[in-house]
């Protein structure tokens, strides 16, 4: 009875020590990490920028009075600067910009048998607008329009006289463009704008002479882009 009782106990502590000893044997997992949200939507538009650009432009100048109409053309250099800001969650762009450039179109003509010659000179020009556009994650397209300015000459000779004049011209603007984040602070566009400077009175050759200018133009351009705020 006696060794029963032995044989009972042993077994019966084999039995409660084998959980134990299986559970130390099992390898160790670490928890699954906790499931991390994606960061919210950005927007990559928003900040100031400055940039050079270059282009051609090639207008039309109705001279009254008796002047014939020209066609000044020429290439145009020069450099801009805004602000473009994207509302969260949303494609939606809006901003302002303005340019400075050095302008170098003119024609000229000679009219009234050969007696006489009217030249128009574009010297440079600007515009101030507002942009609104469409961002389609790193590439927007926008349009954009605002007030225009530019340096007028006109030059004239009729018979033995001569001489010119000068204004500063101002009118509207309107077009539009593409533009691309190129990088995190790089952006480059392609920009189209028709601009009219309105009429403007000369004093050339001994008379006066009247001049709507009207103007097309493309740049392209690449800028350097400030975080935003």
């Amino acid at each position: 009875m006696r060794n029963l009782l032995v044989a009972s106990t042993a077994v019966a502590a084999v039995v409660l020590a084998a959980p134990a000893a299986f559970a130390a044997d099992l390898p160790m997992y670490e928890p699954a990490p906790a499931y991390a949200a994606p960061a919210p939507a950005s927007s990559p538009w928003t900040g100031g920028y400055v940039g050079a650009q270059a282009g051609y432009s090639w207008g039309h100048a109705h001279n009254k009075s008796g002047a014939p109409k020209t066609h000044p053309d020429g290439p145009t250099v020069g450099a801009y600067a805004g602000y473009n800001m994207q509302f969260d969650n949303s494609p939606v762009v809006v901003g302002v910009d303005t340019d400075i450039n050095y302008d170098t179109a003119d024609a000229k003509r000679n009219f009234a048998g050969g007696t006489a010659r009217i030249k128009n000179e574009q010297t440079w020009s600007g515009a101030t607008r507002g942009k609104i556009g469409y961002a389609m994650d790193r590439v927007m397209v926008y349009g954009a329009g605002g007030v225009a300015y530019a340096g007028e000459k006109v030059s004239a000779r009729v018979g033995p006289a001569s001489g010119s004049d000068s204004k500063t011209a101002v009118g509207w603007t309107a077009g539009g463009g593409v533009e691309a984040l190129v990088s995190e602070n790089l952006t480059a566009r392609v920009d189209y704008r028709y601009n009219d400077y309105g009429t403007e009175k000369f004093k050339v050759g001994g008379g006066t002479v009247k001049s709507d200018l009207t103007e097309n133009r493309v740049t392209a351009g690449v800028a350097y882009k400030f975080s935003g705020f």
